[in-house]
């Protein structure tokens, strides 16, 4: 039987996993499909290969298809979202100087307060941190914005973001070149595996269910090679539903481990896939329920609200106009393609392709086309909800 060769790029990152298992367990060759997989160093460098056509798909931070669409970032290729391949996920983490300060004003880590750790940390920092993220259009970034601008710093106090490729975080904290960072597993449990920093919160605890990675192609590509697409967004739905199958966590956590992928111990991947994390040297464990999902409660459905709550972020940072900003990023999450190329596989799809955002508070049944369909809570750290409809 011919199978047809796509080559897809990703970072060494656990939320890769939905391309990794699709090339390993198999669903990209019941789609004839030879999936060959390039690791990349930065996000950089994936973004630059997607665009130059070096490759032909990629694991890709979900701002970054937004970005392009506004003009940020010098490259202006577009990109296509095709899904989301992983929901939630980072995890920010303090210095072990920072995590001793906060624990001398008795600050109890419990992993879920995002407005408590905000003020903990105002109070035993006086000048801006110097906080790490793995690039300037990442969700580890706009959560960083969300969350910090709750606490009304001056500007003499607002942090000092620094981008650093996620396998290079440690490295830059042990060399004290930042005191926090927001990253993607597994270098945040690295981080206290090799004892130069602690877990302070998951990015859930700020937005609760939030598009953290996308499947990214070329516009044109998707365009000229529709057949291509939709067996590659298959493989990879196929790959995410396999993930999310009770038991399969260490199986996945042994394949993710390999020395071509992250090349870290599986039980560290392990403690990703399972959201129990461990935040501190001392050993203390904190349990994340939907720490990261693959496919739950529609998470792999681009919501185009997604897009446009994105959208909004980058454009009241950047001086743009937000409704014309948002209008743009809802092109980039591809509902119609996922709906097309998903109709005879996937249970069942969402009925509408935006929602508000944050109102969800409990597993709330949504309307559907078979009329099963549950999402999860999607709750903001401050209660706010999105109306991507609001002008």
């Amino acid at each position: 039987m011919r199978m047809d060769t796509v080559t897809a790029g990703f970072v060494a990152l656990v939320d890769s996993a939905p391309l990794i298992i699709a090339r390993e367990m198999g669903f990209a060759a019941e789609e004839q499909l030879n999936l060959e997989l390039v690791r990349a160093p930065s996000w950089a460098t994936l973004r630059d290969m997607l665009a130059l056509g070096q490759i032909e798909a990629a694991h890709m931070l979900s701002p970054i298809p937004v970005a392009m669409a506004l003009g940020l970032g010098g490259v202006k290729t577009r990109l296509d979202a095709l899904s989301v391949m992983s929901v939630n996920g980072p995890v920010i983490g303090v210095s072990r100087r920072i995590e001793q300060a906060l624990r001398d004003i008795g600050y109890r880590f419990d992993f879920h307060d995002a407005a408590s750790a905000a003020a903990a940390l105002n109070r035993v920092t006086n000048g801006p941190l110097r906080i790490g993220v793995p690039f300037p259009f990442s969700m580890h970034l706009e959560l960083l914005h969300y969350w910090m601008a709750g606490l009304g710093l001056p500007d003499a106090r607002k942090p000092e973001i620094k981008t650093v490729p996620p396998p290079m975080m440690v490295d830059a904290m042990a060399a004290d070149e930042i005191d926090a960072f927001c990253v993607g597993e597994p270098w945040g449990s690295i981080a206290v595996e090799t004892g130069i920093g602690a877990l302070l919160l998951p990015g859930s605890a700020i937005w609760g269910f939030e598009p953290d990675k996308v499947l990214a192609v070329r516009h044109d590509w998707a365009e000229a090679e529709e057949d291509l697409t939709g067996r590659l967004l298959r493989a990879v739905w196929r790959a995410g539903r396999w993930l999310n199958s009770g038991g399969r966590q260490t199986t996945a956590a042994e394949i993710l481990a390999r020395p071509e992928y992250t090349n870290v111990a599986p039980e560290v991947i392990d403690r990703a896939l399972t959201g129990r994390l461990v935040i501190s040297t001392q050993g203390e464990e904190r349990h994340v329920e939907r720490f990261m999902e693959f496919f739950e409660g529609a998470a792999t459905f681009p919501w185009r609200s997604q897009a446009a709550w994105i959208a909004r972020q980058m454009a009241l940072r950047s001086g743009l106009d937000p409704v014309s900003a948002m209008l743009q990023a809802k092109q980039v999450f591809r509902t119609d393609l996922y709906r097309h190329h998903l109709q005879d596989v996937a249970p069942d799809l969402p009925g509408a392709s935006e929602k508000l955002e944050g109102a969800i508070n409990r597993i709330t049944p949504a309307a559907s086309v078979a009329g099963k369909l549950f999402l999860m809570p999607d709750t903001f750290f401050d209660g706010q909800i999105f109306d991507p409809a609001a002008r």
